[in-house]
């Protein structure tokens, strides 16, 4: 599998009041696929993942040494610029966040923010950005009510919806559907598959049969190291570490 690099860690440590959450971690994430961050609760997968767009800042007490190329940019680098970052990023949380507004307002709240004005060109993004989050057809005519009365899986879809609506290059999820119906969760990867044309995307699952059904790449953790990664075919199907093979087993959880 041959791939173009999007994000770079290299020799990345993060501890929290002392505490070593994640040791040296160097890994390459491709560019314009899925790759999926799995491993057993309190492993790190978490902390990895808002390593990518500095959400880490906001913690107190953490510690943090290496380096996160986006770009081949350092975003550790103390004089990067965090909004310049995060505008790279979009996130899905375990649970959706809607802000406590009208649907067409979640939507256009980013491109506000970012100097977007013109009513034509609001209505543009968020039509644009409903119709990738699979939404537009189930809201197109309640974009004045609130966000709050969807349902979650729709909540979920809107915050994706949010985040693409700032023009992002990847898309983080923390564990996005571990909060959904089985029905909702399916609508989030379908999305990811066809998101994936577009943006890189990076996603913290806990269920071994999400990563296999969607993921082009795999990057396991344990015990805050990394194990081993490499492209989800073959990790799945012929791992090179015994850790590796005893979880996707069952032996680790």
């Amino acid at each position: 599998m041959t791939f173009t690099t999007h994000i770079s860690v290299r020799d990345l440590s993060v501890s929290y009041d002392g505490h070593k959450a994640l040791h040296d971690i160097t890994v390459d994430i491709p560019d314009k696929r899925i790759t999926a961050i799995m491993g057993p609760s309190g492993c790190g997968k978490t902390t990895l993942l808002k390593s990518f767009n500095r959400l880490l800042d906001t913690t107190d007490d953490v510690t943090l040494s290496g380096q996160v190329l986006v770009d081949g940019e350092n975003i550790l680098d103390p004089r990067v610029e965090v909004t310049h970052i995060r505008k790279k990023m979009g996130l899905l949380a375990q649970k959706p966040f809607p802000l406590p507004m009208s649907i067409y307002d979640n939507i256009a709240y980013g491109p506000r923010i970012h100097g977007i004005r013109r009513r034509r060109q609001l209505d543009q993004i968020v039509e644009q950005c409903l119709r990738q989050a699979g939404l537009w057809d189930e809201v197109k005519d309640r974009l004045k009510g609130p966000a709050s009365k969807l349902s979650l899986g729709q909540q979920q879809r809107l915050c994706l919806a949010r985040g693409l609506a700032v023009g992002p290059e990847i898309i983080l999820g923390d564990e996005p559907t571990s909060a959904l119906d089985p029905v909702s969760s399916e609508r989030i990867e379908k999305l990811f598959l066809e998101l994936k044309k577009q943006y890189t995307v990076i996603f913290v699952t806990h269920t071994l049969r999400q990563a296999r059904r969607i993921a082009d790449y795999v990057i396991f953790i344990y015990l805050g190291r990394l194990i081993e990664h490499g492209p989800a075919a073959e990790l799945f199907n012929n791992p090179k570490r015994a850790e590796t093979r005893a979880y996707i087993e069952g032996g680790i959880s």
